[in-house]
């Protein structure tokens, strides 16, 4: 079993079908791109800061700066961005 820190991963982690490409059109085409996140919904900090964005580049990003580029992908159609009570509700729907 691996493990995250102290955190031990449950043993279906390992299971190949959720990392690799499907072989099925359909199944491939729904197949959430890196991080899995299209047709979620994630907060703005949990992009920022959250597990998934470690050790890439937008970990720690400058939030004035995420919401511009996000801003730019709302225009283009790639996700819709959710407005809450606070900015830790603000949250990102990403799409195909």
């Amino acid at each position: 079993m691996q493990k995250l820190g102290d955190f031990k991963l449950p043993h279906f982690f390992n299971y190949p079908p959720y990392f690799t490409l499907q072989p099925v059109r359909d199944t491939r085409e729904k197949q959430v791109k890196d991080n899995g996140l299209e047709d979620g919904v994630t907060t703005i900090e949990e992009i920022r800061s959250g597990i998934e964005s470690r050790g890439t580049e937008l970990h720690g990003i400058d939030r004035t700066i995420l919401m511009r580029a996000l801003k730019l992908l709302e225009n283009k159609g790639k996700l819709a961005i959710f407005k809450g009570t606070s900015t830790d509700d603000e949250g990102v729907k990403f799409s195909v």
